[in-house]
């Protein structure tokens, strides 16, 4: 009997000293949670894209539950930029910018194709058809939405509140940034030329409106400041000089195709591709660029980018014509990377 009184006296004891406690109070055992796994913070212009093959370009990156739901109400006109833009808010509260003209087709396709291999765009969603209620007088805007509201042919693009957009000085340049000489930022001019963006302007040209931009997350760990192209509308179709340019124009798209990729010299890769800034932009890219960023272009699938086409706006036609262009221009890509 004595034994046992000892050796309860020694349980408890054990017991009592692994008991955690706060401020010398005991405390309640809780059960052992894993670690929350934190995102990198600081500058970032890349993150894996995961499954490529499984990507809904139908969609984007907003996916289906994201898109815009009416009825929508005006806010107000936005005058920045060179094309009309409004502001809404749908149904559910959600703020968007619905820009009108040249630029909406190609600025929802070719942001699709900038996803799926991993870089920050803002979702957007291609409208055929819609209503705004409440809208006030417009100024440029008033050629594409009519008196009672009614509009065509509209790209959505979603303000995350959570997201911060800088401005001028806090835009980027192409050649002074966090990520210069790496395979991600040359990966990202390698997206440009594929989608023949030809309106590459930065920074330097702040005073007609940068298409770089720095967004600041607020992540777990800290402020994640993701660098960013916010304008993808001067894709699609002939890159070139201010005199023949053009945006969502398969034709000219396909004319250029076989300029695409010239070759490489001395392990550079050489492009025919002509923009706002040009031989700054295209230097430097090295075959392994190529390559790793292949690992993510080549699993994009012709059907991936027939959905993403007519989720676009694009006619059947358009959509024949860009996907065989875009598929001659990646496998141009994979001959100088093997």
């Amino acid at each position: 009997m004595k034994r046992l009184f000892t050796l309860t006296l020694i349980l408890a004891a054990i017991m009592l000293a692994a008991t955690p406690s706060i401020n010398g109070q005991k405390r309640r055992n809780r059960p052992v949670r894993p670690p929350k796994i934190k995102a990198a913070t600081g500058p970032v212009i890349w993150q894996a894209p995961g499954a490529v093959e499984r990507l809904d370009f139908t969609y984007g990156p907003g996916g289906r539950a994201g898109q815009p739901v009416p009825p929508f109400t005006f806010d107000d006109e936005d005058k920045d930029g060179s094309n009309p833009k409004i502001k809404v808010t749908d149904a559910r509260g959600v703020k968007w910018s619905i820009k009108f003209g040249s630029e909406v087709n190609a600025e929802v396709f070719a942001s699709r194709m900038a996803w799926a291999a991993g870089y920050f765009v803002e979702p957007s969603y291609f409208v055929s058809s819609g209503k705004i209620n409440k809208v006030k007088k417009l100024d440029r805007a008033k050629k594409y939405v009519a008196s009672d509201g009614s509009f065509a042919d509209g790209r959505f693009e979603l303000k995350e509140k959570d997201i911060e957009k800088r401005k001028g000085k806090k835009s980027w340049s192409w050649i002074d940034n966090p990520f210069i000489g790496t395979r991600e930022l040359n990966g990202l001019k390698i997206i440009m030329m594929l989608t023949s963006n030809w309106d590459n302007k930065d920074v330097r040209d702040k005073s007609r409106g940068s298409n770089t931009a720095v967004f600041e997350v607020e992540m777990e760990s800290g402020v994640q400041e993701r660098y960013v192209i916010i304008d993808w509308g001067g894709s699609m179709g002939k890159w070139g000089n201010y005199f023949n340019r053009e945006k969502w124009d398969c034709k000219g798209f396909a004319s250029q195709t076989e300029d695409f990729v010239k070759g490489v010299e001395r392990g550079e890769v050489q492009f025919g591709f002509k923009g706002q800034h040009t031989e700054t932009f295209k230097n430097g890219i090295r075959v392994e660029d190529v390559r790793w960023l292949l690992g993510f272009l080549s699993r994009i699938s012709d059907a991936q980018i027939q959905a993403g086409l007519r989720a676009s706006g694009a006619t059947s036609e358009e959509v024949t014509c860009f996907t065989a262009s875009l598929r001659r221009r990646i496998r141009q890509l994979q001959a100088v990377a093997r």
